[in-house]
């Protein structure tokens, strides 16, 4: 059966801005490479694709984000930013030390956040969502020590 998880891929339009935008979060970049033929089209059920994908690291941690530029067939955007309410994949979620400090760094990049830092009372945890590339829902966490 399932031994562990080994990676979250994520459709993006750019992909070299995804890059950056994942590195300025503190990742690092591993394997990359073109996909084309026909067992990348048999796997995801897709005729004719064509894409790039870069894998991402944070270290410390075994699972990789994958992100991916579908260039054949082009890649449909859902109507509007990401909610988290819509079925399927929602969100990623990033462990701080200090969100007041992470969430100050990123906001002065421009990050865009769904609200201010709120508390989950019942766990002490702070926790604060906010959009990455094309929309993608993130969260930024910190456990009380």
């Amino acid at each position: 059966m399932i031994t562990g998880l080994d990676h979250i891929n994520i459709v993006v339009s750019n992909l070299e801005q995804a890059k950056d935008f994942f590195r300025m979060l503190g990742f690092t970049e591993g394997d990359s490479s073109a996909l084309q033929g026909e067992w990348i089209s048999a796997v995801v059920g897709l005729p004719e694709v064509e894409a790039i994908y870069q894998a991402m690291h944070f270290p410390g941690s075994p699972v990789q984000v994958e992100l991916i530029e579908y260039r054949n067939p082009p890649s449909s955007a859902a109507p509007g930013p990401e909610q988290a309410n819509r079925i399927g994949y929602r969100h990623l979620a990033f462990s701080v030390d200090d969100l007041e400090k992470t969430m100050e760094e990123l906001a002065g990049r421009h990050v865009r956040f769904l609200s201010q830092m709120q508390v989950y009372a019942r766990r002490g945890k702070k926790l604060v969502y906010f959009y990455g590339p094309d929309g993608i829902l993130l969260e930024l966490s910190e456990y009380p020590r």
